[in-house]
């Protein structure tokens, strides 16, 4: 650097303080040779901003040590972003935390590569203070957070362990559980309290996606030409099967933190995962989910699996190493004599004889369509197709299915989950909803060969939930398991309407009532059906007396129509179970007349509607179980479902209606109901508070409201009005005689749709 800009720059250094100015030459050569002109100059504005907020030298100096590689990294306008920040620090009872903040700041920058991550991080201290900082009563006065020092010394620890979604998690664990305790709280930020460590266990373990991004990037943009960007999702949270990753047209989702396991480090597991969803984007085709039972649905997925890795195995021979490491060796048995779903458990099997060729499945089956494969991989190789696997998948269903065990809602998972591989969403494609009338509409339930049975294969979906206490989300707090609801006799149903004919003939009368009624005349159109007599006498009069006629001498019709969208959802929750004393009758068995009534009604009015029953049993299993789908109409497959109903488990509210809405949000309609039947508060064993899920479920409503969702509630529950109200506004209704359920449900529906 030359002396005149040397001047220049010292001339712009405002600061007085001695030790600053000793010093200045050192930082400004440094930050000449790092940053740009106009970075120098937000730098040193920056530093003279930090020497007027009375905290001394020592900010100062820290600022202009660490503050170049931060600014080139994110770019000029971090120097102004953290010289803010600084001055809020100092302004606040925290004040003493700023030295710490601004020392630990380049080892937090260090991990992370985005200023809105920064930003994030800013936002995840601010929070901090928000829940720990207390106010002295009488006083007016506010007390420093007695954990903010120890946290920022130990940030780099944090750092070093977390991703920003594990940091925030830890901090909100702390903050939440030693509010009151200043000594706990500084013990547990020290991270030497017990609890510390194991949060931080909890929050990270193996090698976070952050440790390998750039190696991952220079291995999807050289082996793959892939430009698509990575996402992380948080694992964060204990769950019963934590999200999976996956290939989409815009991102690559994976998983914030791998584990080792069986000896392949949490690196070699990116790689492979990495390698698995490339081979999908290579050579895996599209098939169109509608066509194929859930269930046909695993199968098809192994087989194409299979298929891709068979591709890059005989392209890159190293990934065979790794996918035999990672890929489970159920052994042959280790679901017999057993009531549950051995579906997942002869995939696994079955993928596994695809995959390695010294597994012995000793099932004959398996070795047919083993030997089928590797016939068509070995003709075809890259000429092979997903549809070749599709043929392979239905076919090995069709053949290994057992009726009596296989929709079993209890799976048998030990052993079957192949870690490394995606949820497979990239190939299958979804119909959209039909909006012709003349176009044929499937059922999305079913394929040709009709199977119905549950939908286990498929994904969770994962729900942040409200936390009054805090208000704020808890994050993917819920997970939502989805499957299609098993099947009986339709007979029980058609009794029910046969016991209840004299309503369904007053019914009749109120929905003629409320049915689109004749075409609607359209006058004053240039272009129309017919000629407008009216219109035309004085256009002809306008004419002959000089005046200009008017030309909109036609009319056409339309149709008074509803344009109506309705989601039926149901609590099956096990006090659906109690008997109503008046009748004998469970109230699951009201419900499912009630049910029967209305789909009838609604199925005669020509709206769009579907039904689901959810339960819950704790926030990592809310069962969401499709009775009726959009497309489908009111037929003996969907009476056979509302026959077989069963009460269970608990009423977890929030997440089911959370999910119930990305079905409904979907439909094209110009009102879209929500209609809740329930027979008590939103409830679960996993939540001691009993306002956290009335408050959720009231959120819910709110969120709902704001996507153009109504939502209404009739409830069972004579002691409703204590909590109800709460939760739904005025948009309710107590069913007092619950035996009068199957009469004023379809009322209460038609009248809300009038």
């Amino acid at each position: 650097m030359n002396e005149e800009l040397f001047a220049e720059y010292q001339h712009k250094f405002t600061c007085k303080f001695p030790k600053a100015i000793e010093l200045f030459p050192d930082f400004i050569e440094h930050a000449v040779h790092t940053l740009s002109p106009e970075g120098v100059e937000a730098y040193l504005d920056g530093a003279n901003f930090l020497c007027m907020i009375g905290q001394g030298v020592e900010p100062v100096l820290v600022y202009m040590e660490v503050m170049p590689e931060i600014a080139a990294h994110f770019g000029k306008g971090t120097n102004k972003m953290i010289a803010d920040y600084s001055y809020q620090l100092a302004r606040s009872p925290n004040k003493k935390a700023l030295i710490p903040f601004l020392a630990t700041l380049g080892h937090v920058c260090r991990r992370i590569d985005r200023v809105e991550d920064l930003q994030q991080y800013l936002d995840i201290l601010d929070e901090y203070v928000d829940k720990t900082q207390t106010v002295i009563h009488g006083h007016h006065s506010i007390h420093e957070s007695p954990g903010m020092i120890a946290l920022l010394e130990n940030m780099p620890q944090l750092i070093s362990k977390l991703c920003l979604t594990g940091i925030r998690n830890f901090i909100d664990y702390g903050a939440r559980n030693y509010q009151s305790s200043p000594d706990q709280q500084i013990e547990y930020f020290s991270l030497t309290s017990h609890d510390a460590k194991s949060i931080i266990q909890r929050e990270r373990q193996g090698t976070t996606f952050k440790d390998v991004e750039r190696h991952m990037d220079m291995l999807k943009e050289s082996m793959w030409k892939c430009d698509l960007p990575f996402s992380v999702f948080s694992t964060a949270f204990d769950q019963i099967r934590v999200p999976t990753p996956y290939l989409d047209e815009d991102l690559i989702a994976v998983p914030d933190v791998y584990d080792e396991e069986n000896g392949v480090s949490g690196k070699d597991r990116y790689r492979a995962m990495l390698g698995h969803i490339m081979a999908h984007k290579r050579w895996s085709g599209k098939l169109m989910a509608d066509n194929f039972a859930p269930h046909m649905q695993l199968f098809v997925s192994i087989f194409e699996d299979s298929r891709v890795e068979y591709l890059l195995m005989k392209e890159y021979p190293g990934f065979k190493k790794l996918f035999l490491a990672l890929h489970p060796y159920p052994e042959k048995g280790a679901c017999d004599d057993k009531k549950q779903s051995c579906l997942r458990y002869r995939a696994t099997r079955l993928s596994r004889a695809l995959l390695d060729e010294n597994f012995n499945s000793e099932n004959t089956l398996i070795e047919d369509f083993r030997q089928q494969f590797h016939a068509i991989m070995e003709e075809k190789g890259e000429d092979s197709t997903t549809q070749d696997m599709a043929m392979l998948g239905t076919k090995f269903y069709v053949k290994a299915r057992k009726q009596s065990s296989d929709s079993l809602p209890d799976i048998f998972f030990d052993d079957t989950e192949v870690s490394y591989r995606d949820d497979n969403r990239y190939i299958w494609h979804h119909y959209e909803e039909y909006d012709e009338a003349d176009e044929i509409v499937p059922n999305e339930y079913q394929s040709d060969e009709k199977v119905v049975d549950t939908a286990d294969s498929l994904p969770p979906r994962h729900y942040d939930e409200w936390d009054y206490l805090s208000e704020t989300y808890r994050p993917d707090w819920a997970t939502v398991y989805e499957r299609l609801h098993p099947s009986t006799s339709a007979n029980k149903v058609d009794k029910l309407m046969e016991k209840h004919e004299g309503l369904a003939k007053r019914l009749k009368k109120m929905i003629e009532m409320l049915k689109p009624q004749n075409k609607k005349r359209i006058r004053f159109q240039e272009e129309g059906e017919e000629l407008d007599l009216d219109v035309a006498l004085r256009s002809i009069i306008d004419f002959k007396s000089g005046q200009a006629p008017d030309p909109r001498i036609n009319y056409s019709h339309t149709t008074d129509s509803r344009n109506i969208a309705v989601m039926l959802l149901v609590d099956t929750s096990q006090s659906l179970n109690e008997r109503n004393k008046e009748t004998g009758q469970t109230l699951l068995e009201l419900s499912q007349e009630a049910l029967a009534i209305t789909a009838w009604t609604v199925e005669q009015l020509g709206d769009k509607f579907a039904i689901a029953g959810f339960s819950s049993d704790t926030r990592h299993e809310v069962r969401y179980q499709h009775i009726k789908g959009y497309s489908e109409h009111y037929c003996d497959d969907v009476k056979a479902r509302i026959s077989a109903m069963e009460a269970s488990y608990s009423t977890r509210m929030g997440a089911a209606m959370r999910h119930a809405a990305h079905y409904l949000e979907a439909q094209q309609a110009e009102k879209k109901l929500m209609l809740i039947l329930t027979d008590g508060e939103p409830a679960d064993i996993d939540t001691k508070d009993p306002q956290m899920l009335i408050k959720d479920t009231h959120k819910a409503v709110e969120e709902l409201q704001g996507r153009g969702i109504y939502s209404y509630c009739i409830t069972l529950d004579p002691k409703a009005d204590e909590y109800v109200e709460d939760i739904f506004g005025s948009q309710y209704t107590v069913i007092d005689h619950v035996d009068k359920l199957p009469e004023q449900l379809p009322q209460v529906f038609m009248k809300l749709t009038h």
